[in-house]
């Protein structure tokens, strides 16, 4: 397919307009067509692809899974023609565009929410729309641009650059150790009250590695959050133990109202912090300058271990 025969740009213009509007109708009025010129479009453009695009009904249109993905792409190859027309009319002098960012929340609040900031003050012109969220972010199919996931990557369809490590530390207020004792071995943890993160994939199991050793303990307790900042409040004001990532304890640890549990020990060892985009063939110059600038925040290392006496 020639994406600059005019014909054919004809009907991809009609399947996004169909998409938007929802009937030959309305789309036929947007693109100040009659409905039977957008209808021979779409079937001419499903007889090209050899495949249903949408289907068709007395009242309604439907689209295909394949109709959906296609009318994603297109959209972003949309706006990656506008931001390279942009930036041929300024002669590349200024980054400019928009950007769609998945971050994670409790963690992307903490250390990346300055980071952020300090990126639209140097590049004015970007439009920056940040998502924080600690569920799972289809980040292809939701349309982002790049994201930051903590956690082992399993998704092809991204390009990843690892940032470090992601330690999971186990921690408890001294007062809680001091009334229920300090647990010697992963198997006493068994015996305690703790405080339990739902994302965690193994629950009711926390999943300890030492070098090369592995244990597996399960576990209970009253508390149990899909937010992992209210779990820290919990664990800093003494009620149990908290398995949470070294981003989230290093405040406590450095002023005392955590300290650590079975040190020698860890959740998820092998799991990392990325930064992550869905594809290396379709970056636009801001996100490029994004990446760059997130690379270079990290370039010494996660901010957060270089307490190498706490954590």
């Amino acid at each position: 397919m020639d994406p600059y025969d005019s014909r054919q740009a004809d009907e991809l213009a009609t399947l996004l307009a169909l998409h938007d509007h929802g009937s030959f109708a309305a789309a036929g009025r947007s693109l100040q067509r009659h409905p039977s010129v957008l209808s021979r479009r779409l079937g001419g453009l499903e007889q090209r692809l050899g495949i249903r695009l949408v289907e068709r009904t007395t009242r309604q249109l439907r689209f295909t899974d394949e109709g959906e993905r296609l009318v994603e792409r297109l959209r972003l190859a949309a706006r990656l023609i506008t931001e390279a027309q942009q930036e041929a009319s300024l002669g590349a002098a200024e980054v400019r565009g928009r950007l769609r960012l998945a971050l994670p929340g409790a963690m992307g609040r903490r250390w990346l929410s300055g980071l952020l900031a300090d990126f639209a003050l140097a590049y004015p012109h970007v439009t920056l729309e940040a998502e924080y969220a600690d569920r799972f972010v289809d980040i292809v199919g939701e349309g982002f641009d790049a994201a930051i996931r903590i956690g082992e990557l399993a998704d092809n369809r991204l390009v990843a650059k690892k940032l470090g490590n992601h330690l999971r530390i186990l921690c408890a207020s001294p007062g809680y150790l001091g009334t229920h004792g300090e647990p010697q071995v992963p198997a006493d943890l068994a015996k305690h009250n703790c405080l339990l993160f739902s994302g965690l994939r193994s629950l009711p199991e926390w999943r300890l590695t030492c070098g090369s050793g592995q244990q597996s303990v399960r576990v209970r307790g009253s508390l149990t959050s899909n937010d992992n900042e209210a779990l820290l409040e919990a664990a800093c004001r003494g009620a149990g133990i908290i398995a949470g990532g070294d981003w989230l304890m290093g405040d406590e640890l450095e002023a005392g109202r955590l300290v650590r549990v079975l040190p020698a020990w860890q959740l998820d060892v092998a799991a990392g912090i990325y930064l992550v985009r869905p594809s290396a063939r379709l970056n636009t110059a801001a996100l490029t300058a994004f990446r760059r600038w997130v690379e270079a925040h990290f370039q010494d290392g996660l901010p957060w271990q270089q307490r190498k006496d706490l954590i």
